[in-house]
């Protein structure tokens, strides 16, 4: 005996309202898609074909010489390694860092743990200015090294609320079983709280990950020599070509006076391919992450 199926249809107003709605995130979408298009296009067409602009939405030719030329010249592979180790180190040192500071700031039993936040709290909306900041890590001997691009974001307020938030909505009943059988507090933050901890891992690491990846502000102020540029500051150089110092000598100034449109575009691809492979990987525990670490509490 066969069950009969009723489908229920939605009222009018509410189809309307979906239509609508549909057809707003399908332009917001285009209108997103279209310059990361363009770029392909661009960077994979006949370059006679860019300069005469007949290149649109589709490539016109087929034509990775500007790729190529990326690929093979030596100071890609420096930068790219460069950012790289930035990316890979500071990443490392952000989430060390804030994981331990909030861990005992998720502990109601720490004393201090509200002088603390506040002080934490106040960085958010006070700094230093760039003129002592400078000053400071000169004085550090930090400037034109690698730490300078890795170690002075490290610890971030931000991060500090959202790990310390998702630590707190850990059972406590864990860490008190974990004390009763002996262990310590960093052996129930690595063996118990960061196994749990992923998503808020993932979404920190995301953000990190990502805002070295693209930075150049840092490497323009602190570092003076090319060699150690990060792959953003060549990228930043070829989209500027025309406004480049040119007393600047050497293979850096080779590739970033010689820039093409081809050549400005097939570089935006190559920088911005590496995240877009590693965010599908990651998204199931991004989205959890930010909004456990975000709103309970």
């Amino acid at each position: 005996m066969k069950k009969n199926s009723y489908k229920i249809k939605a009222p009018i107003g509410d189809r309307v309202f979906l239509s609508v709605v549909y057809i707003i995130l399908a332009i917001v979408v285009l209108v997103m898609l279209y310059p990361f298009a363009y770029a392909v296009s661009v960077s994979i067409s006949d370059p006679a074909e860019v300069i005469a602009g007949k290149v649109t939405f589709y490539p016109k030719g087929f034509d990775l010489g500007s790729f190529k030329i990326m690929i093979n010249h030596p100071i890609f592979f420096t930068a790219y390694k460069n950012t790289i180790l930035y990316t890979v180190l500071g990443t490392f040192f952000t989430l060390f860092f804030t994981a331990l500071t909030a861990y005992p700031l998720s502990k109601d039993k720490f004393q201090m743990r509200s002088f603390i936040s506040k002080v934490y709290i106040i960085t958010m909306f006070f700094e230093g200015g760039m003129i002592p900041t400078y000053l400071a890590y000169k004085s550090l001997h930090m400037i034109d090294t690698i730490w300078v691009m890795v170690l002075p974001g490290a610890l971030s307020a931000w991060n500090i609320i959202l790990m310390r938030t998702f630590f707190r909505n850990i059972p406590e009943s864990l860490t008190e079983s974990a004390y009763i059988d002996g262990a310590t507090d960093l052996q129930i933050l690595v063996k118990i709280i960061l196994p749990l901890s992923k998503p808020i891992m993932a979404t920190i690491g995301l953000f990190t990950a990502v805002g070295i990846w693209n930075g150049y502000f840092n490497a323009l102020l602190y570092l003076n020599d090319t060699m150690k540029y990060p792959l953003q500051m060549i990228l930043r150089s070829i989209l500027v070509a025309a406004t480049f110092d040119p007393s600047e000598k050497g293979a850096y100034a080779e590739l970033t006076h010689s820039a093409t449109e081809s050549l400005k575009m097939a570089s935006i691809i190559i920088t911005t391919l590496p995240v877009m492979c590693i965010y599908p990987f990651i998204q199931k525990y991004f989205v959890k992450g930010t909004m456990v670490g975000s709103i309970k509490g």
